[in-house]
């Protein structure tokens, strides 16, 4: 059992607080009240980023005493919003939030995963027709081995994990936000997640 805080109490927070709780593990979910945050990520070991993308830079920076020696999951993706609400571009082009965060809170260990796949796929990835990629980023080994056994509660098999490398491998996993709004648009929303075929 491992001690988590959830950031965000949304559809994506809420979702892995849940299914987080039914592995096993101790969960607190943060949401906006003033200090909830703080407390929060004060007592987990782990802290799961599921605050919408575009301000959690601010949000999370202010939180940087609370995570120092802490485990940062970002599983969040920083864009603007087009007219129809759906993502429309990159807030940090030539960079991602993940590396924007672990420079913001250098004593954290930030791994980026989760990102390239809508909410219901991350707590079940067994439910689509085709084999999903869960994909890491970040610059710590053994924190990155961490989230791949969270990620394993979650029932994503480990040949379903792809470590990429480094934290700055996260701005190509961010930039395929840029695919959701097309397939959603065509599609409807359906889950699906980015995988690689082999």
């Amino acid at each position: 059992m491992t001690s988590i805080a959830v950031l965000g109490n949304g559809r994506v927070g809420g979702n892995l607080a849940t299914a987080l709780t039914r592995a096993g593990h101790e969960v607190t979910v943060a949401d906006r009240t003033p200090g909830a945050a703080a407390d929060a990520a004060r007592t987990a070991r782990i802290v799961i980023n599921a605050t919408p993308g575009a301000g959690s830079l601010d949000r999370l920076g202010a939180l940087r005493e609370e995570l120092r020696g802490k485990i940062l999951v970002d599983v969040s993706n920083a864009t603007t919003d087009g007219p129809d609400g759906l993502p429309a571009d990159l807030l940090h082009p030539g960079s991602s939030l993940a590396e924007q965060l672990q420079d913001a809170l250098p004593e954290t260990r930030v791994v980026k995963t989760l990102n390239t796949m809508l909410f219901p796929v991350m707590t079940a990835p067994a439910t689509l027709t085709r084999t999903p990629t869960a994909f890491l980023s970040g610059d710590d080994p053994q924190a990155k081995q961490t989230v791949r056994e969270l990620l394993t509660d979650l029932g994503w098999h480990k040949d379903w994990i792809t470590d990429l490398g480094g934290i700055q491998t996260a701005r190509a996993t961010e930039a395929a936000i840029l695919f959701v709004p097309h397939v959603i648009r065509s599609t409807g929303f359906t889950p699906f997640a980015i995988s690689i075929a082999r």
